[in-house]
């Protein structure tokens, strides 16, 4: 089976000195590639860094709302400058969001609106951060008149917040969340939404699934995720695995002939 891991924060220090290894065991399962996000200004270059090193490893670039307060107008002058002039490994724009647990939403809220149409400007995907807010992303990316392709990573939620995102034109990020039997309500939203917006995501080294210690997630886990999934379903995740690789595709502009084999 061929995946993509669409979210993945791999260039976290948890993967220092086991990151070639990591890698080489997501590849021997089947992973072809990961997406790494980038949170704040001062680790672009890191993501990029990090994303040169092995093929099949992408990036995007955006202000998480946990790190808003650290940046400045001159912050987002200086991603509109890196994504206008972005190179082919550079896929979204992300991670950028909303977070009704930590910070302000009232301080987070210009920040996504700004990237929002910043990335409908330069016509790039958003990959977006939505913790409780999912009634919110969906106001604003319907103010903005949204029209684009976006990655709602790690949904936890209802399957009617789920439904009207879908609506939009949002892809649902699928992580180790769905592998708990306590995400009653998540389990049962993933397993009713149409396939063609679901995308495989880790979230790595957070998010992890359920038996892998907390910090300790890794794209190796990217399967355990996929198989749950089509057990949600009643599947088999051989059939399934195509679809989500079409999907995660899509999201980002990839041809799979292109994919790493």
């Amino acid at each position: 089976m061929r995946m993509i891991d669409a979210h993945c924060h791999f260039d976290f220090p948890r993967f220092e000195g086991e990151r070639d290894e990591e890698w080489a065991r997501a590849r021997a399962l089947g992973v072809l590639g990961a997406v790494i996000p980038g949170v704040r200004q001062p680790d672009w270059e890191r993501v990029r860094r990090v994303a040169s090193a092995h093929r099949g490893l992408w990036y995007c670039l955006g202000v998480h709302p946990w790190f808003v307060q650290e940046h400045s107008e001159r912050d987002l002058q200086r991603l509109e400058d890196k994504l206008a002039s972005r190179e082919a490994a550079c896929v979204a724009l992300g991670e950028c969001g909303l977070d009704r647990l930590h910070g302000s939403l009232t301080e987070q809220l210009p920040w996504f609106e700004q990237q929002v149409a910043l990335a409908a400007r330069l016509e790039v995907p958003l990959v977006v951060h939505s913790v409780r807010t999912h009634d919110e992303i969906h106001s604003a990316l319907r103010r903005a008149n949204w029209t684009g392709r976006a990655l709602i990573h790690g949904f936890s939620g209802s399957y009617q917040q789920a439904a009207k995102l879908v609506d939009l034109g949002c892809y649902i990020g699928i992580g180790g969340v769905i592998t708990h039997d306590r995400a009653r309500k998540t389990r049962e939203t993933v397993a009713r939404l149409p396939t063609d917006c679901l995308v495989l995501e880790t979230d790595a080294p957070d998010m992890s699934p359920a038996g892998v210690a907390s910090g300790r997630n890794s794209p190796v886990y990217l399967p355990r995720i996929l198989e749950t999934l089509a057990e949600l379903r009643g599947v088999e995740a051989s059939g399934l695995a195509p679809d989500l690789l079409a999907n995660v595709c899509s999201l980002y502009g990839w041809r799979e002939r292109d994919l790493p084999s």
